[in-house]
């Protein structure tokens, strides 16, 4: 039987697998364009973001952190003269608690200015925090929103309309308001002011505020619990003032000695001095004395030098003598 035979390839590297083929060309590059397109892409996007931003903290509409030395308080003049206690204590409890739940309003007084920012409403939350921070150092910024008031009358309104949500004014609080806005000159004058301020109470309660203004003008600084002064005090003790060019001296000369510690002592000193005093009753005319009765008999009266008489004669006797005696005693009464 014939032998196979065995065949082999020819090549035997035939049978290799074949090299990887190199390309004549090279590798296309990828186009700059593309890079260039998303970095401008991301970049307009940061951009947008930092003007929404902007936007949103200049409007106000972003909440920002302020350290409370970069708040001016004074930047308005403000419009609470006095705040209970016991309610400041509250919120001072409430905010140690639970943190600043309602921002404050601030305006921007501009690069370079410091402190940086004034103070528009808030101030009893400010307050608060300041006397937090004196026991802990967390409570070191106050959050705010950025006003852009169009002009100071502007803020002054704003700082009012926010009080009188919250807690109300008293009559002396809004005067006063009304007036130091008139100083710093926010309004050209007194009726200006009264209507912008107070555009919503009626003209009666307004013309009750420019009443007492009076009380403003003579006794701000002297009164020491002006806030209590109700509406029927008030008015009276303006029309007293207008009346009497001396009663604000007298007031405060009283206030001072009588050094009032609640507004009920305080409010009876101004009581006193409002009450005319009474006329003194005129005392009544001695009634003229019985003459002793005629004696029986004669008595001569002889004088017998300064502040000496004699009697004699027949009539002097016991019954003349006490009769006498009752007369002189009565005359003497």
């Amino acid at each position: 039987m014939a032998k196979r035979k065995r065949l082999t390839p020819a090549n035997p590297a035939f049978m290799e697998p074949a090299p990887e083929a190199k390309s004549a060309f090279p590798a296309p590059m990828r186009a700059p364009i593309a890079d260039v397109a998303r970095e401008a892409s991301q970049a307009a996007a940061v951009e947008e973001m930092a003007e929404t931003l902007r936007a949103a903290r200049e409007g106000g509409r972003m909440v920002i952190a302020v350290p409370l030395e970069e708040v001016a308080e004074a930047h308005l003049v403000r419009d609470r003269v006095s705040v209970p206690p016991e309610e400041q204590a509250a919120l001072e409890d409430s905010i140690a608690r639970r943190g600043q739940q309602t921002p404050v309003e601030l305006v921007d007084l501009g690069a370079g200015q410091s402190p940086r920012y004034g103070l528009i409403s808030g101030w009893r939350r400010l307050q608060a925090l300041k006397a937090l921070r004196a026991r802990d150092a967390r409570f070191g910024e106050v959050l705010g929103l950025l006003r852009k008031p169009a002009e100071a009358s502007a803020a002054y309104l704003a700082m009012i309309e926010e009080n009188e949500i919250r807690l109300g004014l008293s009559y002396y609080e809004r005067a006063r308001i009304a007036l130091k806005a008139v100083e710093a000159e926010a309004f050209e004058d007194v009726q200006q002011a009264l209507v912008a301020l107070y555009e919503g109470a009626s003209r009666a309660k307004r013309s009750k505020i420019k009443s007492f203004m009076t009380l403003v003008a003579e006794l701000d600084g002297v009164l020491r619990f002006p806030a209590q002064i109700g509406e029927r005090l008030g008015l009276q003790l303006a029309q007293a003032l207008e009346a009497d060019g001396t009663l604000a001296a007298r007031l405060a000369q009283g206030i001072a000695a009588g050094d009032p510690q609640d507004f009920e002592a305080e409010q009876g000193l101004i009581r006193a001095e409002l009450t005319p005093p009474r006329p003194k009753a005129a005392r009544p005319a001695p009634e003229a004395s019985p003459l002793p009765a005629a004696p029986r008999a004669p008595v001569h009266v002889r004088p017998q030098g300064a502040h000496q008489v004699l009697l004699e004669g027949r009539g002097v006797d016991a019954d003349f003598l006490k009769d006498l005696e009752a007369w002189i005693a009565a005359r003497q009464g």
